[in-house]
């Protein structure tokens, strides 16, 4: 038996493993390798690097803990980006994990050298007003009154209460929207309920399942910029000089699927290699 028709019969838990070690192990290196930027990576950080300093700025965390590989790399280097503008961040959930995720990317962000000098407040720098049940129907009620909508905030306290919301009411009190989103709801209501209606400038971040559905929001201008999965995360983290997680786990993804790509041409040649004997 030559190596070809050993190979065809290669037991299936080997290849599991080079998967396994593939994936793994450039988590623990760091992989330098070229990643182009989109138009639309490149859109989505030049539309936070242009808003005014101190700008108002309203972020929706639309999914959960399965889709935080691919998203919340995107969310922390966001809320870099925005801290370094002196931006008022307040943050709401339409999925029940959302605010947790947004806690986690806050807080890794509030880390920062750069920012944890700066002893951001909490309520009058930024606010979590936490997870509102209801799906669309909440961002069509925003529309209207965002207090009433969110009573209390992620820690109980009354919404109205918090300095940062002195004086807004709807959308209209806010130069900018900011969407991460996995599923429904997420960005495609955002864009139909929100910025349809109140003509609000947004951009997002999507899981790799989701972003084709809302590349053509991006192509009519409702969308201003677009990340789409993990690759989305490295294209920001390297357009905004903010290497994090989505530049290191592009590298073992990049890995994997050279190793998958590397697994089915070798096992063509050995199928056609053993046919060609019989």
């Amino acid at each position: 038996m030559n190596f070809w028709e050993k190979f065809a019969l290669l037991d299936r838990r080997i290849i599991f493993a080079f998967i396994f070690l593939a994936l793994a192990l450039p988590l623990f290196f760091t992989i330098h390798q070229p990643i182009p930027v989109s138009p639309e990576g490149r859109a989505y950080y030049e539309s936070i690097e242009n808003l005014p300093a101190g700008s108002k700025v309203l972020l929706s965390f639309d999914f959960d803990p399965p889709s935080s590989p691919e998203l919340q790399p995107m969310a922390e280097a966001t809320f870099k980006q925005l801290f370094t503008k002196n931006c008022k961040l307040v943050v709401i959930g339409l999925w029940p994990q959302g605010p947790q995720q947004a806690e986690k990317a806050l807080a890794s962000a509030l880390k920062d050298p750069r920012f944890a000098n700066k002893k951001l407040e909490y309520g009058a720098d930024y606010a979590n007003l936490g997870f509102m049940a209801g799906e669309d129907v909440v961002i069509q009620k925003m529309n209207s009154d965002i207090p009433s909508t969110f009573p209390s905030d992620y820690k109980g306290n009354a919404t109205a209460s918090l300095p940062i919301m002195k004086g807004v009411k709807n959308y209209k009190n806010f130069d900018f929207i900011i969407n991460f989103s996995s599923g429904f709801p997420g960005t495609r209501e955002w864009v139909q309920f929100c910025v349809d209606r109140s003509g609000s400038k947004m951009i997002a971040g999507n899981t790799a399942v989701q972003a084709p559905e809302n590349y053509p929001y991006f192509r009519s201008g409702q969308l201003l910029g677009l990340l789409a999965g993990m690759k989305g995360a490295a294209e920001y983290e390297t357009v905004s000089s903010q290497p994090g997680k989505g530049i290191s786990f592009m590298g073992a993804q990049s890995v994997s699927h050279l190793i998958v790509m590397l697994f089915v041409i070798l096992g063509n040649i050995a199928f056609f290699v053993s046919r060609r004997k019989r």
